[in-house]
Protein backbone atom coordinates (compact mmCIF):
# COMPACT_ATOMS: atom_id res chain seq x y z
CA UNK A 1 0.00 0.00 0.00
CA UNK A 2 1.53 2.97 -1.36
CA UNK A 3 1.11 6.74 0.40
CA UNK A 4 -0.29 9.49 -1.91
CA UNK A 5 1.21 12.27 -0.24
CA UNK A 6 4.92 10.36 -0.61
CA UNK A 7 4.74 11.05 3.54
CA UNK A 8 2.64 10.86 6.51
CA UNK A 9 -0.46 12.96 7.27
CA UNK A 10 0.62 14.29 10.33
CA UNK A 11 3.16 14.65 13.03
CA UNK A 12 3.14 14.38 16.50
CA UNK A 13 2.89 17.67 18.64
CA UNK A 14 5.39 17.81 21.73
CA UNK A 15 4.11 18.29 25.04
CA UNK A 16 4.45 20.77 28.13
CA UNK A 17 6.89 19.56 31.01
CA UNK A 18 3.59 19.08 33.39
CA UNK A 19 1.56 17.22 30.27
CA UNK A 20 0.97 13.66 30.16
CA UNK A 21 3.23 11.40 27.91
CA UNK A 22 1.99 8.66 26.30
CA UNK A 23 3.84 5.98 24.32
CA UNK A 24 6.93 8.08 22.00
CA UNK A 25 5.58 11.08 23.79
CA UNK A 26 8.30 13.83 24.04
CA UNK A 27 8.05 17.33 25.57
CA UNK A 28 8.52 20.34 24.01
CA UNK A 29 11.86 22.79 24.24
CA UNK A 30 11.80 25.02 27.76
CA UNK A 31 11.60 28.28 25.66
CA UNK A 32 9.02 27.26 23.62
CA UNK A 33 6.85 26.34 27.18
CA UNK A 34 8.10 29.82 28.45
CA UNK A 35 6.69 31.83 25.23
CA UNK A 36 3.43 30.06 25.15
CA UNK A 37 2.62 30.58 29.00
CA UNK A 38 4.67 33.03 30.57
CA UNK A 39 5.64 35.75 28.22
CA UNK A 40 6.01 36.37 24.22
CA UNK A 41 9.23 37.19 22.76
CA UNK A 42 7.83 40.53 21.73
CA UNK A 43 4.73 41.91 20.17
CA UNK A 44 4.73 39.50 17.05
CA UNK A 45 4.14 36.61 19.25
CA UNK A 46 0.45 35.94 18.93
CA UNK A 47 -0.53 32.84 21.19
CA UNK A 48 -4.02 30.73 20.40
CA UNK A 49 -5.16 28.59 22.61
CA UNK A 50 -7.41 25.38 21.51
CA UNK A 51 -9.16 22.35 23.13
CA UNK A 52 -7.74 19.52 22.53
CA UNK A 53 -10.00 17.25 20.63
CA UNK A 54 -9.91 13.17 21.61
CA UNK A 55 -10.69 11.60 18.19
CA UNK A 56 -8.66 9.77 15.44
CA UNK A 57 -6.33 12.31 13.25
CA UNK A 58 -7.22 11.80 9.85
CA UNK A 59 -6.71 14.18 6.46
CA UNK A 60 -8.34 14.63 3.28
CA UNK A 61 -6.31 15.79 0.24
CA UNK A 62 -6.53 16.66 -3.05
CA UNK A 63 -4.29 14.69 -5.48
CA UNK A 64 -4.21 15.02 -9.23
CA UNK A 65 -7.75 16.96 -8.48
CA UNK A 66 -9.08 13.82 -6.69
CA UNK A 67 -10.47 14.08 -3.22
CA UNK A 68 -8.64 11.34 -1.18
CA UNK A 69 -9.24 10.33 2.36
CA UNK A 70 -6.08 9.49 4.45
CA UNK A 71 -5.18 7.74 7.80
CA UNK A 72 -2.52 9.64 10.31
CA UNK A 73 -0.04 7.96 8.74
CA UNK A 74 -0.47 8.59 4.88
CA UNK A 75 -2.36 5.36 4.15
CA UNK A 76 -5.80 5.45 2.22
CA UNK A 77 -8.25 5.35 4.94
CA UNK A 78 -10.20 2.30 2.82
CA UNK A 79 -6.94 0.01 3.46
CA UNK A 80 -6.85 0.65 7.21
CA UNK A 81 -8.24 -2.50 9.03
CA UNK A 82 -10.07 -0.35 11.36
CA UNK A 83 -14.33 0.50 11.18
CA UNK A 84 -14.22 3.74 12.23
CA UNK A 85 -11.67 4.55 9.02
CA UNK A 86 -14.11 2.65 6.50
CA UNK A 87 -16.66 5.04 7.86
CA UNK A 88 -14.43 8.15 7.36
CA UNK A 89 -13.87 7.46 4.45
CA UNK A 90 -17.76 7.06 2.97
CA UNK A 91 -18.54 10.07 5.00
CA UNK A 92 -15.49 11.81 2.85
CA UNK A 93 -17.11 10.93 0.19
CA UNK A 94 -20.49 12.05 0.76
CA UNK A 95 -18.90 15.48 1.46
CA UNK A 96 -16.44 15.03 -1.42
CA UNK A 97 -17.81 18.41 -3.27
CA UNK A 98 -17.16 20.59 -0.02
CA UNK A 99 -13.49 19.22 0.27
CA UNK A 100 -12.95 19.87 -3.33
CA UNK A 101 -14.49 23.82 -3.38
CA UNK A 102 -12.23 24.00 0.15
CA UNK A 103 -8.78 22.73 -0.90
CA UNK A 104 -6.35 23.91 -3.66
CA UNK A 105 -4.07 21.27 -5.42
CA UNK A 106 -1.36 19.47 -3.53
CA UNK A 107 -3.03 20.64 -0.14
CA UNK A 108 -4.91 18.84 2.47
CA UNK A 109 -6.91 19.69 6.27
CA UNK A 110 -6.03 17.37 8.92
CA UNK A 111 -8.70 16.75 11.78
CA UNK A 112 -10.27 14.81 14.30
CA UNK A 113 -12.45 11.85 13.28
CA UNK A 114 -15.11 11.59 16.09
CA UNK A 115 -17.70 9.45 15.30
CA UNK A 116 -16.15 6.73 17.60
CA UNK A 117 -15.18 7.84 21.20
CA UNK A 118 -11.43 7.24 21.62
CA UNK A 119 -10.44 8.23 25.09
CA UNK A 120 -13.15 11.18 25.80
CA UNK A 121 -17.26 10.25 24.61
CA UNK A 122 -18.96 13.35 23.24
CA UNK A 123 -22.62 14.63 22.58
CA UNK A 124 -21.58 16.35 19.57
CA UNK A 125 -23.56 19.51 18.70
CA UNK A 126 -22.42 19.32 15.06
CA UNK A 127 -20.95 16.73 12.37
CA UNK A 128 -18.65 14.15 13.44
CA UNK A 129 -14.87 15.47 11.57
CA UNK A 130 -13.61 18.78 13.37
CA UNK A 131 -10.82 20.53 11.17
CA UNK A 132 -7.71 22.17 12.98
CA UNK A 133 -5.00 22.51 9.81
CA UNK A 134 -4.61 23.16 6.20
CA UNK A 135 -1.48 21.49 5.16
CA UNK A 136 0.86 21.22 1.95
CA UNK A 137 4.05 19.38 2.76
CA UNK A 138 5.17 20.00 6.17
CA UNK A 139 3.93 23.69 6.23
CA UNK A 140 0.58 24.68 8.14
CA UNK A 141 -1.44 27.49 6.73
CA UNK A 142 -2.10 30.48 9.96
CA UNK A 143 -4.31 29.40 11.82
CA UNK A 144 -6.71 32.71 11.12
CA UNK A 145 -6.32 31.91 7.18
CA UNK A 146 -7.06 28.38 7.67
CA UNK A 147 -10.66 29.17 9.60
CA UNK A 148 -11.91 31.72 7.40
CA UNK A 149 -11.91 28.47 4.36
CA UNK A 150 -13.06 26.34 6.96
CA UNK A 151 -15.77 28.15 7.90
CA UNK A 152 -16.85 29.84 4.50
CA UNK A 153 -17.72 26.19 3.35
CA UNK A 154 -19.08 25.28 6.95
CA UNK A 155 -16.69 23.22 8.47
CA UNK A 156 -16.43 22.88 12.41
CA UNK A 157 -13.10 24.03 13.62
CA UNK A 158 -12.13 23.28 17.43
CA UNK A 159 -13.13 26.10 20.81
CA UNK A 160 -10.59 28.47 20.61
CA UNK A 161 -9.99 29.47 24.30
CA UNK A 162 -7.78 32.64 23.47
CA UNK A 163 -6.01 34.87 21.20
CA UNK A 164 -3.21 37.12 22.19
CA UNK A 165 -0.26 37.01 24.62
CA UNK A 166 1.10 34.35 26.71
CA UNK A 167 -1.54 32.23 28.90
CA UNK A 168 -0.56 29.65 31.76
CA UNK A 169 -2.38 26.49 31.21
CA UNK A 170 -4.21 26.64 34.47
CA UNK A 171 -5.51 29.95 33.12
CA UNK A 172 -6.39 28.14 29.99
CA UNK A 173 -8.12 25.19 31.79
CA UNK A 174 -10.33 27.90 34.04
CA UNK A 175 -11.22 29.10 30.34
CA UNK A 176 -11.60 25.04 29.18
CA UNK A 177 -14.56 24.00 31.63
CA UNK A 178 -15.84 21.00 32.57
CA UNK A 179 -17.35 20.13 29.53
CA UNK A 180 -15.10 22.65 26.91
CA UNK A 181 -16.81 23.44 23.69
CA UNK A 182 -17.70 20.41 22.09
CA UNK A 183 -20.04 18.90 25.29
CA UNK A 184 -17.28 15.96 25.88
CA UNK A 185 -19.25 13.45 28.48
CA UNK A 186 -15.82 12.87 29.92
CA UNK A 187 -13.02 15.36 31.31
CA UNK A 188 -11.38 17.06 28.13
CA UNK A 189 -8.69 16.21 26.64
CA UNK A 190 -6.23 19.00 27.49
CA UNK A 191 -5.15 22.09 25.41
CA UNK A 192 -3.13 22.68 22.13
CA UNK A 193 -1.70 25.93 22.13
CA UNK A 194 -0.56 27.99 18.37
CA UNK A 195 2.00 30.25 18.27
CA UNK A 196 2.33 32.17 15.54
CA UNK A 197 4.41 35.01 14.32
CA UNK A 198 4.41 37.95 11.72
CA UNK A 199 1.49 35.33 9.56
CA UNK A 200 2.93 31.97 9.92
CA UNK A 201 2.66 29.20 12.36
CA UNK A 202 5.87 28.58 14.68
CA UNK A 203 5.13 25.94 16.58
CA UNK A 204 2.68 23.91 18.52
CA UNK A 205 2.64 22.16 21.53
CA UNK A 206 0.33 20.54 23.95
CA UNK A 207 -1.11 19.60 27.43
CA UNK A 208 -3.00 16.48 28.08
CA UNK A 209 -4.60 16.19 31.68
CA UNK A 210 -3.03 13.65 33.93
CA UNK A 211 -6.54 11.60 34.54
CA UNK A 212 -6.74 11.05 30.54
CA UNK A 213 -6.82 7.20 29.66
CA UNK A 214 -5.44 7.28 25.72
CA UNK A 215 -7.96 4.65 23.49
CA UNK A 216 -9.39 3.66 26.77
CA UNK A 217 -13.08 3.21 24.75
CA UNK A 218 -11.47 1.77 22.12
CA UNK A 219 -12.61 -2.02 21.18
CA UNK A 220 -8.44 -2.97 21.08
CA UNK A 221 -8.25 -1.71 24.71
CA UNK A 222 -11.71 -2.36 25.52
CA UNK A 223 -12.62 -5.68 24.90
CA UNK A 224 -16.08 -4.55 23.47
CA UNK A 225 -17.38 -2.59 20.59
CA UNK A 226 -17.55 0.67 19.42
CA UNK A 227 -19.46 3.30 21.61
CA UNK A 228 -20.39 5.66 18.62
CA UNK A 229 -20.65 9.41 20.03
CA UNK A 230 -23.92 11.62 19.04
CA UNK A 231 -23.47 13.69 16.71
CA UNK A 232 -25.89 16.36 14.25
CA UNK A 233 -26.35 15.12 11.32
Amino acid sequence: MNKPLGHKSYGSIPHFSMSKLGPGDYHCHEGQERIATVKTRDRHDIVIVQEKLDGGNVGIAKVNGEILAITRAGYLAYTSPYETHWIFEKWVMQNAKRFDALLNEGERVCGEWMFHAVGTRYNLPHEPFVAFDIMRGSKRESMFMAYDRLTKHDFITPNVLHTGPSLSVESALELLGVHGGHRAIDKPEGLIYRVERKGEVDFLCKYVNPDHQTGRYLPEYSGNGYIVNDFAV
